[in-house]
C-alpha cells in the first residue's frame, strides 16, 4: 500500500482516533507518529522546545531518564532536580520536597514514568512550579498500561514495543501550542512542525506496526478501555510481589512498595549463586527473559499488558515450587 494512499489513510486515522479514546486526549494535542524509538526523542523534545541556553529540570529515578538527560546537555541547559542513584534506583521522591529544587525558569520538567531496567514507576505525577514550565513524559514502558491525565502533561513520549504494537512506532503527544520553534539546527526529521503539519506522513512512516497499534488500540477498547486494563495489570502484579514477599527472603524486591512498577518487577535471590539454575529451569519450563539486567542482577519478570494472568500464575508456581527445593 502506498502510505498516501486511501487505505493506509483510513488506518493511521482509525488508529489516531482509537488512541485518542482510550486516553481522552484533548483536541488542542496534536498525536504523531514517528520513527527512532523514544531516545530519539531525547534530543527532539529539547531541539523542539528550548533554545541553546534555555534551563530545564530532569528528575533521575533510573537509567532511561539519566540517558535522557545527558542527551539534553547538547541542547540545552539541563538541571538535575533529584536523582535516585546513590540508593540504586529504587524510590521515587516525594513532590513536596522537589518544589525547592525547581527552576522557575525551566521551560519543561522531565521525568520517566517507568523505569523498565529497575522497576520504579509514577503512580501521580509532579507539578512544575511555574505554571508555564511543562510537564514532559517518557511513558515507554507503561504507556496504555492504565488511564493518564494527558491534560496535565505538555508532552508525553513513548516507544510502542512495550505494550502497543511492534518496534519502529514511537508516539508523541504534543500541546498544539508548543509546535513550531524548533531550534535552526534540529534535522527535519526530528521537528515537530513538519510531521504535525503532514500528518505523520512526510515520509514513509512504518506503515505494518501503525497498523499492528491499531489493531491493539481496538482491543484494549474491546477490553473496556485502560481502566478495565488497569484492573487486570494490577491483579497480576499483586500476585507476583505477594509471591515475593512472603518467602520469609528467599526472594527479595528492592524497590520501595509505594512505587513499584506495575509492569517491571526486579527482584533477587537471598542465595545469589541459585539464580542462574533459576533462570535456566524456568526457560526449561518456557519461562524465558527472566535475567535481570546486567547493571542490576538478579531477575526480572516483565508483565505488561499482553502477559496473560494465567502466565504470571505459572511463574508464581514455578517460584514457590522452587523455594521449597532450596529454602
Amino acid at each position: 500500500m502506498s502510505h498516501r494512499g486511501k487505505e493506509f489513510l483510513s488506518i493511521i486515522q482509525k488508529a489516531e482516533s482509537d488512541l485518542r479514546t482510550l486516553l481522552n486526549i484533548p483536541e488542542e494535542y496534536a498525536v504523531l507518529f514517528l520513527q527512532g524509538g523514544a531516545t530519539t526523542q531525547f534530543a527532539a523534545i529539547p531541539l523542539n522546545i528550548t533554545t541553546p541556553n534555555d534551563a530545564v529540570d530532569y528528575i533521575i529515578t533510573g537509567s532511561w531518564s539519566d540517558k535522557a538527560y545527558k542527551e539534553a546537555t547538547k541542547y540545552c541547559k539541563p538541571n538535575v532536580i533529584w536523582s535516585g542513584k546513590s540508593e540504586k534506583y529504587t524510590k521515587i521522591p516525594g513532590f513536596d520536597s522537589l518544589k525547592t529544587n525547581q527552576n522557575t525558569h525551566a521551560k519543561y520538567l522531565h521525568i520517566c514514568a517507568n523505569e523498565t531496567i529497575h522497576g520504579v514507576e509514577f503512580k501521580d505525577y509532579p507539578t512544575p512550579i511555574n505554571e508555564k514550565t511543562v510537564l514532559v513524559a517518557d511513558m515507554s514502558s507503561n504507556f496504555c498500561s492504565k488511564p493518564v491525565d494527558v491534560s496535565k502533561f505538555g508532552i508525553i513520549y513513548a516507544g510502542a514495543q512495550k505494550n502497543v504494537g511492534p518496534s519502529g512506532v514511537t508516539i508523541v503527544i504534543i500541546k498544539k501550542d508548543l509546535i513550531g520553534n524548533a531550534q535552526e539546527s534540529t534535522p527535519v526529521m526530528l521537528d515537530y512542525k513538519i510531521h504535525a503539519e503532514n500528518n505523520s506522513l512526510y515520509n514513509t512512516p512504518p506503515c505494518y506496526g501503525i497498523y499492528m497499534c491499531g489493531l491493539v488500540f481496538e482491543d484494549l477498547l474491546e477490553q473496556g478501555g485502560l481502566v478495565e486494563v488497569e484492573k487486570k495489570n494490577k491483579k497480576k502484579a499483586e500476585i507476583l510481589y505477594d509471591a515475593i514477599d512472603s518467602s520469609n527472603g528467599f526472594y527479595r524486591c528492592p524497590v520501595e512498595k509505594s512505587v513499584r512498577s506495575l509492569m517491571n518487577v526486579p527482584f533477587t535471590l537471598a542465595k545469589p549463586e541459585l539464580e542462574g539454575e533459576f533462570v535456566n529451569i524456568a526457560a526449561g519450563e518456557k519461562m524465558v527473559q527472566l535475567k535481570g539486567h546486567r547493571s542490576v542482577g538478579g531477575m526480572r519478570a516483565s508483565i505488561y499488558n499482553a502477559m496473560p494472568f494465567a502466565g504470571v500464575e505459572k511463574l508464581v508456581a514455578f517460584m514457590k515450587d522452587f523455594q521449597a527445593k532450596h529454602a
